[in-house]
């Protein structure tokens, strides 16, 4: 068996070196990166409304123009509603000051009574300022203005690929036979994420009218508001529900006391353990081919490197790593393996590891 030219620690370190280039320089780039993977995310969302009217033999420029006019609408849709709500928001934190102030008093005298110094509960007070509500509802409202000037980025985007879409896929399929392998991962890498995105969105919409439902219910203000907050939060893998949750939780606990964000926290757990726990999984399969713990990671690494829209498009982000980086080389499969936490399967026609030569 012959040495590798190489040494395989020093082509670890290499590809390490290069992976921490890449990522400091994308968030170098955030704000162009951030837009341009996410128009292209939903363009390969809606591809199959183009492959439908292809069939039907649709002039091209309906090809381009109904997906196009499906993204803008639901981008425009969902900002409205955010910007609506965020502003009821603001006008409202202002007078749950008294409210919170009430409720330091009432868990001053409650851990004075459980024996906590006065000393630990003064500095703990100290970190809690009322017009902190204030400043999380003009924060959102920045966040608010901040989409609406990144939409003007991302609709350019999303026009140049949906006219640039029926050429890539003749390219692709052009390609076949020479690249096989990347085009073949690529291939993976759409369909998986579109799988991924459809089914996350169908139960995250599901997720987000049983809380709004229940928020209304409970007589928690703005259930709309957290409703989109929650179909957002979907697409952020492990930590996406605790986001969700919190500021309905924290609201209703200043509107109506304990039992109040009880009976939101019961609701929404109760939700998510229906729709994210007991149906999403038997839907969405193995789409993702990720473990549990590089899912984790990769939202780390992605919200490091890309901000908030990071975390959103962690799983889309990955994919497209795992498609280019592992997929495309057949001698990676190994690798492939160890990320998706499953055997490798051998490709048909393929001898067997045991079977004689």
């Amino acid at each position: 068996m012959s040495k590798p030219l190489v040494p395989r620690a020093l082509t670890v370190l290499v590809g390490i070196a290069g992976a921490v280039i890449v990522l400091f320089g994308l968030r170098e780039v955030a704000s162009l990166a951030g837009p341009f993977v996410l128009a292209l995310v939903l363009v390969i969302a809606v591809s199959p409304v183009r492959g439908w009217l292809f069939r039907l033999r649709a002039p091209q420029w309906v090809q381009v123009a109904v997906p196009f006019l499906i993204l803008v609408l639901v981008l425009l849709s969902m900002a409205g509603v955010l910007s609506v709500t965020a502003l009821q928001l603001s006008g409202l934190a202002p007078t749950y000051a008294g409210r919170f102030e009430k409720l330091i008093a009432d868990g001053r005298a409650f851990a004075i009574e459980h024996g906590v110094s006065s000393e630990q509960i003064d500095r703990a007070v100290d970190s809690f300022d009322p017009g902190r509500v204030i400043e999380i509802a003009q924060s959102l409202l920045g966040g608010v203005i901040g989409v609406f000037s990144a939409l003007f980025l991302i609709f350019v985007l999303l026009l140049a690929m949906c006219l640039d879409a029926p050429a890539t896929s003749r390219v692709l399929r052009s390609g076949e036979g020479r690249s096989a392998a990347l085009v073949e991962a690529l291939g993976r890498f759409a369909h998986k994420t579109r799988r991924y995105l459809i089914v996350s969105t169908v139960f995250g919409l599901i997720n987000a009218v049983l809380n709004v439902i229940a928020l209304y219910l409970i007589g928690v203000p703005l259930p709309l508001l957290w409703g989109v907050l929650a179909l957002i939060a979907n697409y952020i893998p492990n930590i996406g529900f605790v986001i969700a949750l919190l500021p309905p939780a924290t609201l209703a606990l200043l509107d109506g006391g304990l039992n109040e964000m009880v009976l939101v926290i019961v609701a929404y757990v109760i939700a998510n353990v229906v729709t994210q726990s007991l149906l999403l999984p038997k839907f969405l399969g193995d789409a993702v081919g990720l473990s549990t713990t590089m899912t984790f990671l990769s939202l780390i690494v992605w919200t490091f490197v890309l901000g908030p829209l990071g975390a959103i498009l962690a799983i889309p982000l990955s994919l497209l790593a795992k498609a280019l980086l592992i997929d495309s080389d057949p001698s990676a499969a190994w690798a492939g393996a160890l990320i998706s936490n499953q055997p490798i399967t051998p490709r048909a026609g393929s001898a067997s590891p045991r079977s004689g030569a």
